[in-house]
């Protein structure tokens, strides 16, 4: 056995957060090798306990750009979110590329430390070190931390090695080439994947609770199943729209599934999905409230409480400040100015107005459609101003002064009655946030019919000093200064901050590292959805349109919605985006659609919302300007290429494996 070193108050940390008192009682106390730990049963949960951490859990720490468990220091690359590659969201510096990570996940010395784990669980078995029960439990999880490893490869690279055990014997018998695996087509890397899942399911326990309570369960590798096997199916179906050439298309290392495969995956999805939903006894977090401003405040909370009925598995964090290897910065990076205890980057997470804009509000007529925020007396709301920025430019300045604004009298006006799932995510101008009235505004039009923008100048009318960015101060302020400024980015550029899994209302460290709130990988709103669009998309009747239907609806009753909407994939691709906005899934969810390179295509340019003070008329009046996103304009716009929907092999010059295209 390889001896690798671990540290126990590392492992420990991460077995429900308590109970770690056996593992400390292991000699020398800081540190020991796995065959010392194979004596013990508590050594044991410490080598599981390792397996845990390898799992690519794409959280809080989690840098597109880096790769998983990212915790050390990196300037304003270590506040980048998936959600920034995508239309969701940006980082306000505007510095982020679109859909594609800039690290390569090939986690084979992870998957052998898993099968060198179940082998020496056997071990452990036989020496009667654990019990069989407990053998068959980490097995269980052992199985799911492999699936989740082969799921993130499959989902990055297509087909790829499968080894499923320690090639130590392997290698002794014939070198170096008996070890060398090619790779498997793409088919049979998610059939793995699905494989391992039900292998997991078959021995976890179907609860957890104490120092196990952040174990995986039955039914988070029936979820895991759930989520795989709809990504697979989408794969099957759609990865033709997106033509590729060379030898691993040919050899179908990538795609080269049919639309059989489709409606097998989509099966499975809805199995796996209906099975859970059943029996698993989970339910909906507050499924019915009363008003809607009650909806806004449940769906808010349910981020903050991870023990709650609907959660399947989250990972939880100890205060990394205090704690090796622990914590993460997620608030701190993204706290707006006006509530900023003192962070040193901060307002980095800037959601777009395309996501806003898709959220409905409460007309409730059976249809289910987005209502984009009003701004205009027209109704053209497709309509957007190019080179916002330059405000001497005479062109620019036509176009923003012949527009016909709607008029508020206040910055929250406009969002008043959009549905509560955009409220409890979204920080929107105007709205309160732990008790501060967030000031989100972009300039001024003055009676003279000039503008200024992102700079806060002041101007004068009746004796009145008014401020461009809404106030005197930069900490009275949340939007629009330094705009495009790298390090110094600290306000939305966008005109929206981020409150989801924003821990509003607690007590919160400046510090890097200091927070504690949990990520909740998989929940049940996610099932309901996955089985929904697998029935919807699969082309061979399977599934329960109905109950498809009522998982759908019910999401809708949670956020304070009446009415009851259709079963279509339009709805319920929207109702997966509202619903899962910034919790990662809009990424991959683009991706295996293969909807990506038609997303952005062109050059395109995602798009913010200025609030402005209209001074014009008698009174101050409050317009919202519908502008491209700076970041995005400066930058020629964001295409998406069709290579990188397969990213390369890392290493072939030494592993001979066959290349994707175009890499």
């Amino acid at each position: 056995m390889k001896k690798n070193i671990l540290s126990i108050f590392s492992l420990c940390a991460l077995m429900g957060l308590s109970g770690c008192n056996a593992f400390l009682e292991l000699e020398p106390l800081d540190k020991v090798s796995p065959d010392q730990l194979l004596e013990t049963e508590g050594g044991v949960k410490a080598l599981l306990a390792n397996i845990y951490t390898m799992i690519p859990m794409e959280d809080f720490n989690y840098r597109p750009n880096a790769g998983f468990n990212q915790r050390g220091y990196d300037g304003v690359n270590e506040t980048t979110n998936l959600a920034f590659l995508t239309d969701e969201a940006t980082r306000s510096d505007g510095g982020v590329d679109i859909g594609y990570e800039g690290f390569n996940y090939w986690p084979y010395g992870d998957i052998r430390q898993v099968n060198i784990f179940m082998q020496n669980v056997e071990k452990a078995k036989e020496a009667g070190t654990i019990s069989v029960a407990d053998a068959d439990r980490m097995t269980g999880e052992a199985h799911f931390a492999r699936a989740y490893m082969y799921y993130g490869l499959v989902k990055r690279y297509g087909g790829v090695p499968l080894i499923d055990k320690v090639q130590d014997d392997d290698y002794a018998d014939g070198g170096p080439g008996a070890v060398a695996v090619p790779r498997s087509t793409e088919l049979d890397t998610w059939k793995f994947v699905l494989n391992e899942c039900t292998l997991a399911a078959a021995t976890l326990p179907d609860a957890t609770s104490g120092s196990d309570l952040y174990r995986v369960t039955k039914w988070a590798a029936y979820a895991l199943k759930s989520r795989v096997a709809l990504h697979a199916a989408s794969v099957a179906k759609y990865w033709n729209l997106a033509p590729l050439a060379g030898e691993a298309v040919t050899q179908k290392l990538v795609g080269g599934m049919t639309s059989a495969d489709a409606d097998a995956f989509y099966k499975e999805c809805i199995e796996a999905s209906k099975f859970l939903i059943e029996n698993s006894g989970k339910s909906l977090y507050k499924p019915a409230p009363a008003t809607v401003k009650e909806a806004a405040s449940n769906f808010q909370a349910l981020f903050l409480n991870d023990q709650n009925e609907e959660i399947i598995f989250s990972k939880a964090y100890l205060n990394g400040t205090t704690n090796t290897n622990q914590g993460h910065s997620y608030a701190q990076f993204n706290i707006l100015p006006q509530v900023n205890p003192g962070a040193l980057k901060y307002g980095r997470f800037n959601p777009m107005l395309e996501i806003v804009d898709l959220f409905e509000d409460y007309t409730d007529d059976g249809t289910g459609k987005s209502a984009k925020i009003v701004t205009r007396t027209d109704g053209n709301e497709d309509a957007y101003i190019a080179n916002f920025h330059n405000m001497n430019n005479a062109s620019v300045v036509n176009t923003l002064m012949s527009v016909p604004f709607v008029k508020y009298n206040d910055l929250y006006e406009p969002f008043a009655n959009k549905d509560a799932r955009l409220l409890a995510s979204v920080v929107v101008p105007g709205s309160s946030y732990a008790g501060t009235e967030i000031i989100i505004q972009g300039g001024f039009i003055k009676d003279n019919n000039s503008y200024v923008a992102y700079s806060n100048e002041s101007t004068q009318k009746n004796g009145t000093t008014y401020y461009a960015l809404g106030a005197e101060g930069e900490t009275m302020f949340s939007g629009f200064n330094n705009v495009n400024s790298g390090e110094d980015a600290n306000w939305t550029a966008t005109g929206f901050g981020v409150r989801k899994y924003m821990p509003e209302g607690e007590s919160m460290s400046p510090d890097r590292l200091s927070s504690t709130t949990s990520y909740i990988d998989m929940r049940l709103a996610e099932v309901y959805l996955n089985y929904a669009e697998a029935v919807v998309e699969n082309g061979s009747g399977f599934g329960d349109k109905e109950l498809a239907e009522n998982c759908l609806n019910a999401l809708r009753r949670r956020a304070g919605h009446t009415d009851r909407i259709s079963l279509t994939l339009e709805s319920v691709l929207k109702e997966r985006r509202v619903e899962m906005t910034f919790e990662g899934k809009r990424f991959w969810d683009m991706n295996r659609r293969r909807e990506f390179h038609t997303e952005f295509s062109n050059n395109r340019i995602r798009k913010a919302l200025v609030p402005m003070l209209d001074l014009r008329g008698a009174e101050p009046k409050y317009v919202f300007a519908r502008v491209n996103y700076f970041g995005d304009e400066t930058r020629g716009g964001r295409t998406f290429q069709n290579i990188n929907y397969y990213r390369g092999i890392p290493n072939i010059a030494t592993n001979g494996l066959v290349q994707n295209p175009g890499h």
